[in-house]
């Protein structure tokens, strides 16, 4: 009989940050498992997370919090949009329209 060693298996989960995105009444963000925040301004940001770079599309967008360290970003504002972009060229230069419409 084979035995599953748990220990080893839990390390692999810890290891891989958890991402999670709650967006409450789309006026506040609380993202976990961030990377890096790429660029932002009052109309977009643009964060490298666990599960790919998310673009956050709105008005009047303002960072409440930033933890590096944890990997956590809430951002307030008006939200219109989140998407995931698929960096097939490495390119993260173009902008947010630029990436959607590749």
């Amino acid at each position: 009989m084979e035995r599953y060693n748990y220990e080893s298996s839990m390390d692999k989960v810890m290891k891989t940050p958890e991402h999670d995105v709650v967006m409450k009444g789309r006026k506040s963000l609380e993202i976990t498992g961030v990377k890096q925040v790429e660029s932002f301004d009052n109309e977009e940001f643009l964060l490298q997370t666990t599960m790919g770079y998310l673009a956050i599309r709105g008005h009047h967008l303002k960072m409440k919090n930033l933890n590096v360290e944890q990997g956590h970003v809430s951002i307030e504002g008006r939200i219109f949009d989140l998407v995931y972009l698929e960096n097939q060229d490495g390119d993260k230069t173009k902008g947010f329209f630029g990436k959607l419409f590749k």
